[in-house]
């Protein structure tokens, strides 16, 4: 029987349990530090904090009226009425004390019968028209060409921004927040009032030349052209309620990213007056400044439109990364809730012997409930809103966080626990009202109870070719399965050898663990004779995918064209991660042979399973 860990009343385990189900102790000099940080919660956070429910539950208090979001009151005894609308209420108790009731049907929205798609690098996918990166205009053509070849949905990276100076943050991974999106996806000429100025769009496209997408000299032209867009443009009357109707998160983000091109892209490095989102210093620079803020919230109305048109009625997977930069507008808005002198991470396991550190402060689970749970919601809500679905990434993390001390190693850390049945609940309400599916990035290690949780939440497991033991006939139907992702090789570069030889040149391992990883990854690929051709290998590769009975079938377009690199090499500091354009414009994607078997494998796959 797997041993529980115990957990203190800080949420810190006092175990852990590797991927050989090997029981490691969390050192006390580690408990000790993490509860520091921390802190003790007020004595009168239980009677403050939200209450998440769903309709027809018995709740904490005896009598209360709750103040509903349209306004209307209703009294409550004791529990919920079955037919109690869904959202974000007040309680108020006969004592006058009031608390947020967030009230779930406790699944997630899902769709009915299975499709396919393409998982695609956004950033990578560049056309003729493109300066230097793929954008909205660009998932346009590929949400086009994906219906006509009979797909459901496209998964993309993550959209949301980071700072906007020189030195841009390549990982979609580590965002400045996790509720904006980031104008290097932009179309120019698509925004609003481009026609009234000269785009110099030569040298906007002369940037796509490169063997790499630099995404410093794009910002750089990208924004000086927008910048002449809005003071030609501004948008009007349209971008004046859009911006209205956001209110204050809106404005914080606006605010911060203009303090960034002034002050640098982390808020500890400000002026003391500005290192928190209120106060009259700052009121004052956002007085002087307001042009500057405008534009950055008028770059997100433009987001906001591009995303809606490329997008279309097709369904747009976005992904949520696990944390934020810590210097970045998410942290700077919300530091009372955050933890300092630590960030996110992952114990040592088989892939990775020292463990890893993702650099993300986390979120303090009690400070979490004290704020209503709004940072969480934020987040969710924005990274589904427009596109009709959301892939969690590292979906633990709703239950449990590895938390490494910042003056120690990731080997070093502890997992803290988190309030999962609260915020699966939230996720599941953000997505009926949405109606976005929700999958869940389950892999790695995986406690016990977390699949579980996710299937009655109704949010999709993540299963990978690379990584099952299983026949795919004999996975899950409840979850998304393709063969590899963004961090893991190719089937050219795998089949080929190029992903070893890659490794090997960057030492991200011994020479015996990386023919044992190779060889490994081979064994889910049977049925290929050793001198098989790459079109070969990717077309078995999706042969096997096309057997899972899964919702959803995920292939990259990097095996679809047989790329030999893939997106990102976690353990590489010099290899371009994340900076790799896919070595086939848009505009010929739908004529290259590779990427037509895959499509018609994958639609054969989903047809004959559903009897077409």
């Amino acid at each position: 029987m797997t041993p529980t860990p115990t957990t203190d009343e800080w949420g810190i385990d006092a175990s852990w349990l590797d991927a050989l189900d090997t029981e490691h102790e969390v050192a006390p000099a580690t408990i000790d530090r993490l509860r520091e940080v921390i802190g003790r919660p007020p004595a009168d956070l239980e009677d403050r904090a939200p209450i998440v429910a769903r309709p027809g539950d018995a709740l904490e208090v005896d009598e209360a009226d709750v103040v509903c979001e349209d306004g209307e009151v209703r009294h409550v005894d004791g529990e919920l009425p079955a037919d109690f609308p869904l959202g974000y209420h007040w309680l108020q108790s006969p004592e006058g004390h009031r608390r947020r009731l967030i009230v779930s049907p406790g699944r997630c929205w899902l769709p009915e019968g299975r499709s396919w798609g393409w998982a695609v690098q956004l950033y990578a996918t560049r056309s003729r028209e493109s300066w230097g990166i793929g954008d909205l205009a660009d998932l346009r053509a590929i949400r086009r060409m994906a219906a006509e070849q009979g797909a459901g949905f496209v998964l993309i990276n993550p959209l949301h921004a980071v700072a906007p100076t020189a030195g841009q943050e390549a990982s979609p991974y580590l965002p400045a927040t996790r509720r904006f999106r980031n104008p290097l996806y932009l179309r120019v000429a698509e925004v609003p009032g481009a026609d009234a100025v000269d785009l110099e769009e030569d040298a906007g496209r002369a940037l796509s030349g490169g063997p790499l997408i630099d995404r410093d000299a794009i910002w750089a032209r990208k924004r000086e052209v927008l910048m002449r867009i809005f003071f030609a443009h501004g948008g009007g009357e349209a971008f004046a309620r859009w911006r209205e109707e956001q209110g204050q998160p809106l404005q914080d983000w606006a605010t911060w990213a203009a303090i960034a091109e002034e002050h640098g892209g982390d808020w500890h490095t400000w002026p003391a007056g500005l290192r928190r989102p209120e106060g009259p210093e700052l009121t004052a620079y956002v007085e002087q400044h307001g042009a500057v803020v405008a534009f950055h919230a008028w770059l997100q109305w433009a987001l906001d439109l591009q995303l809606a048109a490329a997008s279309g009625d097709m369904t747009v997977i976005q992904d949520l990364p696990i944390g934020f930069a810590g210097g970045g507008a998410d942290a700077w808005a919300w530091q009372e809730a955050l933890a300092e002198g630590v960030s996110v991470g992952a114990p040592p396991d088989a892939f990775n012997s020292q463990g890893q550190d993702w650099g993300s402060p986390p979120l303090i689970p009690w400070r979490l409930r004290d704020a209503d749970y709004e940072p969480f919601v934020q987040s969710i809500r924005a990274t589904m809103a427009g596109a009709g679905g959301l892939r969690i990434d590292h979906v633990m993390g709703l239950f449990r966080l590895w938390w490494v001390p910042s003056d120690g190693s990731a080997a070093d850390g502890a997992y803290v626990r988190y309030p999962a049945e609260d915020l699966l609940d939230i996720v599941a309400l953000e997505s009926s009202r949405a109606r976005a599916l929700v999958v869940g990035e389950d892999l790695g290690t995986v406690e016990d109870g977390v699949r579980e949780a996710m299937a009655e939440h109704g949010v999709l497991s993540y299963r990978l070719l690379w990584f099952e033991e299983d026949d795919p006939a004999e996975w899950p139907a409840e979850a998304m399965a393709a063969i590899t992702t963004h961090d893991l090789p190719t089937v050219a570069g795998l089949w080929t050898g190029k992903d070893v030889e890659e490794q090997r040149e960057h030492g991200t391992g011994t020479e015996e663990e990386l023919a044992r990883g190779r060889t490994s990854l081979l064994a889910h690929l049977p049925g290929l004779e050793d001198g098989a051709s790459v079109e070969d290998a990717v077309t078995r590769a999706h042969e096997l995918l096309a057997q899972a009975p899964s919702t959803l079938l995920s292939a990259t377009l990097d095996d679809a064209l047989g790329e030999l690199r893939r997106p990102n090499m976690p353990g590489t500091t010099e290899r371009p991660n994340w900076s790799l354009p896919l070595p086939v414009l848009v505009e010929d994607l739908a004529g290259h042979p590779l990427l037509q078997q895959v499509a018609k494998t994958l639609a054969d796959g989903v047809g004959a399973a559903s009897g077409d």
